[in-house]
């Protein structure tokens, strides 16, 4: 008998990806004139720099550039987390990370679900930043036994889409026809409800103990709030977005503006302000709801240990010197400070490569030429044998998330919160650890070099 044939979890992801970008730009319509103007961006700076596109088509960037996209997700209890643990490996999907947004007054940890090889990520680089509320952060304790009532009440998926969890879970994969179906059934999980599960009088209550809490709870489910196009010049997308109809928020998240771009660089448009229909009331009657945004990233070369470290403190340092959480009156001042304090961290390729401050891929650059010789890594580099491109940042950064949240919160949403972080917790709720990035920064430098050593017949490149 032969084996049944599974669809590649690779292309489930990259066709939900699809349909969830569609269900988005139909929901929230600046989405679509966001998703134009960052693709003109992205074609002027191929026609302007043509070592970018270069670069781009070398490690396989350029064909993954428009599907690039990254969702967030807030989720209230422990079951709907392990649930969507389980929804997002049907794609080949894994948690990869540990943030604790806590500290910059938001109440929830997080981790995101994406693909965690190389070769995947150039199939679909789909990423789910999935938040898990901390109702133990929500000091009225009858407000908190509610907000428990309210969530252990809600299902936020099908019975479709369980099934088919079940099924892949079983079999080891999903058919044609039944990875069709899951892709429409996991999308009703992210849709947008306009309706809420709760009166007007408990979701300002909710509200009053922070916007999110507010988010997570009063919906029937947790709703995609935003989706992420892909740019290689986020500053000229956030001088465009007001030419295009779109407010931007104050900061651009993350490093200032570099040659060599490094981690991670984030942006938005303001949180649409909604019409909802809350429990009770009559009929014509309606209240708002602000939560879904449009954002923007620039991904750049992903850091080791020791390039974290140094861009952890050089960040820390520009922070103390603003002395607030940066908005929209020290803006200018705030990356003004940013680029005098991050000229320490260097912005040569090269240099961030002999210091071991980021990863990168090697390549083969010429393999007659090299065939047969015995050297080591930094000849065949000298000798242009092997060359090399940065390694692409998959992941966020805690401060930059919260900072994208709060502005969409609005800065009264800020709080403090004495919880402190609490790993070991978020990983029991999701039923399995999550996974080191830095790890998989490492095993794919490693394999590369491996690559090059294997084809040129070379030893001791790793």
């Amino acid at each position: 008998m032969n084996a049944p044939a599974f669809v590649n979890r690779d292309e489930i992801r990259a066709r939900f990806s699809r349909a969830m970008s569609d269900m988005y730009k139909t929901e929230v319509p600046l989405y679509g004139t966001l998703m134009e103007l960052v693709a003109e961006v992205n074609r002027q700076v191929m026609r302007q720099s043509p070592e970018v596109a270069a670069s781009l088509l070398q490690t396989g960037e350029l064909e993954r550039l428009d599907m690039e996209r990254h969702g967030a997700i807030r989720v209230g209890s422990a079951e709907e987390l392990a649930t969507l643990g389980r929804l997002f490996a049907v794609m080949g999907m894994q948690p990869v990370g540990y943030y604790d947004l806590t500290p910059a007054g938001v109440p929830v940890h997080s981790t995101a679900f994406r693909a965690v090889h190389e070769t995947s990520l150039q199939v679909s680089p789909f990423r789910v930043f999935t938040s898990l509320l901390r109702l133990e952060l929500i000091d009225d304790p009858q407000l908190r036994e509610r907000a428990r009532e309210v969530l252990a009440a809600r299902n936020i998926f099908t019975p479709g889409v369980l099934a088919l969890i079940e099924r892949s879970e079983r079999d080891g994969g999903l058919s044609q026809a039944d990875a069709d179906v899951f892709v429409r059934e996991a999308l009703e999980t992210f849709r947008w409800h306009s309706s809420a599960t709760v009166s007007l009088d408990t979701y300002k209550q909710l509200l009053g103990q922070h916007r999110l809490v507010a988010d997570v709870v009063a919906f029937r489910g947790p709703h995609i709030n935003h989706l992420t196009p892909r740019t290689l010049d986020i500053d000229s997308v956030q001088s465009g977005m007001p030419l295009k109809g779109i407010t931007p928020k104050a900061v651009v998240e993350g490093p200032p503006r570099r040659k060599h771009p490094i981690l991670l660089r984030q942006t938005s448009f303001k949180a649409l302000d909604e019409r909802i229909t809350f429990v009770g009331q009559a009929a014509g009657e309606y209240g708002s709801h602000s939560a879904r945004f449009g954002e923007i990233e620039q991904r750049g070369v992903a850091l080791t240990p020791k390039g974290r470290a140094l861009y952890d403190q050089l960040l820390n340092t520009a922070r103390a010197e603003l002395g607030e959480f940066p908005n929209e009156a020290n803006a200018l001042r705030y990356q003004d400070i940013l680029e005098r304090v991050f000229v320490a961290f260097p912005d040569e390729l090269e240099t961030l490569r002999r210091e071991e401050l980021a990863f990168f891929r090697y390549f083969v650059a010429d393999e007659r030429a090299a065939a047969g010789v015995k050297t080591d890594l930094q000849s065949l580099l000298d000798r242009r044998l092997i060359r090399y491109e940065p390694l692409v940042y998959e992941d966020f950064l805690p401060v930059s998330a919260a900072g994208i949240f709060q502005s969409n919160l609005g800065d009264d949403a800020q709080s403090h919160y004495a919880g402190s972080s609490n790993q070991r917790e978020f990983e029991s709720a999701l039923g399995r650890s999550t996974i080191d990035e830095l790890t998989l920064y490492a095993e794919t430098q490693r394999r590369s070099l491996q690559a090059c050593s294997e084809a040129l017949g070379v030893g001791g490149l790793i």
